[in-house]
């Protein structure tokens, strides 16, 4: 028997794929991932004028500003995927906001907020995307990036919004995936550990106590470079991984496993 090229499985030609929080960091090399590997891109966050200029450099592209901190984000998301590209395949959940702040000190304002954008956010898109593709009997995957800090505490940082949603949106995960997986819906996650972004360079990267830190935390003793989750989230949007759902991957160096 001839085996067929085993990396084809990892393509994502013609998949109508969102990516939101996709104007900077991760959220723009997420887009430029599944780009790549041959989808259609949906990219979505607040700054309009960073979405179009990502979006003009990829090869079929749609820019929508949306503020996921609302509840009109979700479904102007998927209204105008449907109507610029009549599908939707592949969800990243990366639109985020991390506070530094301790818990005593913390306004409830402010932490709902940040429960809203990092949880029911994610929450309202993915169940409005699992709608169309269960009324349409067609099969999908939603990757959900959580972090590190949704597993284990975070130490001596004071992010506790940042974690509480990252916890939920974990086991979240798992409760969207065994709900949909009759209907050929994975849901699975993404656990990064330490990425520079805007959220983390100013708190960890530009500070010697955030990086000594880090390198003391991680047992490979270093932060993760931009292109480490390219192959988790490519095997998780891709057929590469159809028959698995309701995972975490972390993608962390170690970090979580001590």
């Amino acid at each position: 028997m001839t085996l067929q090229d085993p990396t084809a499985a990892f393509r994502l030609d013609d998949k109508v794929v969102i990516v939101t929080g996709a104007s900077s960091g991760l959220g723009e090399r997420f887009a430029r991932v599944c780009s790549a590997a041959g989808a259609k891109v949906v990219v979505s966050a607040r700054r309009k004028e960073r979405l179009d200029t990502l979006a003009a450099d990829l090869t079929d592209a749609l820019a929508v500003q949306a503020d996921f901190a609302t509840d009109e984000a979700a479904p102007h998301v998927v209204e105008q995927t449907l109507e610029r590209f009549g599908a939707i395949d592949v969800v990243v959940n990366n639109a985020g906001i991390s506070r530094i702040v301790p818990a005593i000190e913390d306004d409830v304002a402010d932490f709902r907020r940040e429960i809203q954008v990092d949880l029911v956010a994610p929450y309202d898109l993915a169940a409005r995307s699992a709608r169309w593709m269960i009324e349409n009997e067609r099969g999908g995957s939603i990757i959900n990036i959580a972090s590190i800090l949704g597993r284990v505490a975070a130490g001596p940082l004071p992010l506790p919004g940042y974690a509480a949603a990252k916890g939920g949106l974990i086991n979240l995960t798992r409760g969207l995936a065994a709900e949909w997986a009759r209907h050929d819906i994975r849901v699975n996650a993404i656990g990064p550990g330490w990425f520079k972004s805007e959220m983390t360079e100013d708190s960890m990267f530009d500070d010697d106590r955030g990086r000594r830190f880090i390198e003391k935390g991680a047992p490979m003793r270093r932060a993760g470079n931009e292109d480490e989750l390219d192959g988790a989230l490519l095997f998780l949007a891709s057929g590469a991984s159809s028959y698995i759902t309701g995972q975490t991957l972390f993608v962390d160096g170690g970090w979580t496993i001590i």
